[in-house]
């Protein structure tokens, strides 16, 4: 029974930990009902949902796999798009903090669609990045902007911080 009891209180961190990346030692603790991840770019702990579980991932590999700077980076950034406010989920900034890459995160139940491509190329009307990238935590696309010639090109990886 206290086995049974172990598995139903962490159930929603076993269900989360089946993404395609490398995995990390997540900060996890629990307030009152609620799980809460720590996010290193935010300072703080935040709830821990399917899309947080990704982007909290995700981050890791850009840092720790693709040498990215993590102070060059943001979570949660705001936005007004058509007067709206919006929150794209990530940003990379340049050294002179300057939009170089938005990132999108879904939960690793949800495809990746063009309607989630269409969401990330509106926050870039507003940014005019450089790199979009989209992830679930199982598919990872990236594209490159070609703003001369309008269009972008999908990449086979991620770039290494130092190939940006």
């Amino acid at each position: 029974m206290l086995i049974f009891a172990f598995i139903c209180k962490y159930r929603k961190i076993l269900e989360m930990q089946q993404l395609n990346l490398p995995s990390y030692n997540a900060r996890i603790t629990k307030n009152g009902s609620e799980l809460k991840i720590f996010d290193f770019l935010r300072h703080k702990y935040v709830a821990l949902t399917p899309e947080e579980w990704v982007r909290q991932n995700f981050v890791h590999f850009l840092v720790d796999i693709k040498g990215y700077n993590p102070t060059l980076m943001a979570n949660e950034v705001g936005i007004c798009l058509n007067g709206v406010k919006k929150r794209c989920d990530s940003v990379l900034y340049s050294q002179g903090l300057v939009p170089r890459m938005i990132i999108e995160y879904k939960r690793p139940d949800v495809e990746i669609t063009q309607k989630v491509f269409n969401q990330i190329c509106r926050y870039n009307l507003v940014l005019h990045v450089d790199y979009l990238i989209v992830s679930n935590g199982i598919s990872h696309y990236c594209c490159k902007m070609d703003y001369d010639k309008q269009q972008y090109m999908f990449l086979d990886d991620i770039p290494n911080y130092g190939d940006l």
